[in-house]
């Protein structure tokens, strides 16, 4: 089982990272089994069925779309959030729940009062 894994853009990730590909966020995931390096399952939709395997760094590197990011610092997961609460692509509950789960820069309180609307 692989321990970290360079990402097309030159990020190095392990287990569990989160990750903007295709701008969405995806949980990192190594997968038990040897016909896969790597999977991306989707931080929302995850355990759906709709995680992304990737046999090695050229399989991913195909499917590295322009608006894949790699990692994100805190501010910058803030940022694609209050983004993504303008773009009618995504819920209002998908994005309580992304928020909740990105490490993002804001803190409960500041969480607290975008839920309130306040």
């Amino acid at each position: 089982m692989r321990d970290e894994f360079e990402l097309p853009n030159g990020d190095t990730v392990t287990e569990g990272d989160v990750i903007l590909h295709d701008n969405y966020p995806f949980r990192v995931v190594f997968p038990d089994d040897d016909e896969y390096a790597l999977e991306l399952s989707p931080l929302y939709w995850g355990d759906s069925g709709m995680d992304v395997p990737f046999r090695d760094r050229d399989a991913l590197r195909e499917q590295w779309a322009p608006d894949s990011r790699g990692t994100l610092t805190p501010e910058e997961w803030s940022e694609w959030l209050r983004t993504a609460r303008r773009d009618d692509r995504f819920g209002d509950d998908e994005l309580d729940e992304l928020e909740r789960e990105l490490p993002t820069a804001d803190g409960p309180v500041e969480r607290l009062r975008r839920l309130l609307g306040l």
